[in-house]
């Protein structure tokens, strides 16, 4: 790796109370690694009994809207641009559930439960098919999706310590 400021080469040094670290002797900083953010959200319709869920890039399986934060963004901002952009609606509240760090992206992802105003829906061009799934189906329907599973599995379990 290298030193984004002066692109010297890094070395791993001992830093107290976070261990090894890179390190860039050039600029005598240590450098910590940087870990891309996003959101994915559960979609509620307005009486919370289906959940929305998409096919993207020629997949089979069924996922959750998602996207990636940019720079300067809050998380939250990041969920009305992304559903604005990719089914043209912004919820009508949005509520956090949970986040669990993606590896294969190097992603922290940051998940929402939103719930919108009418079921209809106008998907962009990224979305292949979407479907509105009844609640009771949902853990099936998602089942390939193993961080998506993760988000609905937690999803439920909230909802069961609220009844």
């Amino acid at each position: 790796m290298y030193c984004s400021k002066c692109g010297n080469v890094l070395e791993k040094k001992f830093l107290e109370k976070e261990g090894m670290i890179n390190f860039c002797s050039s600029c005598n900083e240590y450098v910590f690694d940087r870990t891309n953010v996003a959101v994915s959200m559960i979609i509620l319709n307005p009486d919370e009994t289906k959940m929305l869920f998409i096919k993207q890039y020629g997949k089979d399986k069924f996922i959750l809207v998602a996207g990636y934060t940019n720079p300067g963004e809050s998380l939250e901002h990041t969920v009305y641009r992304e559903m604005g952009e990719e089914i043209g609606r912004y919820p009508k509240s949005i509520e956090f559930n949970m986040s669990k760090y993606f590896a294969p992206s190097n992603t922290l992802i940051s998940n929402f439960i939103c719930k919108l105003t009418s079921m209809d829906i106008f998907p962009n061009e990224e979305i292949d098919y979407y479907e509105w799934i009844p609640l009771e189906e949902a853990n099936e329907k998602i089942a390939q999706a193993r961080l998506a599973r993760e988000f609905v599995k937690e999803f439920f379990n909230k909802r069961k310590k609220l009844n």
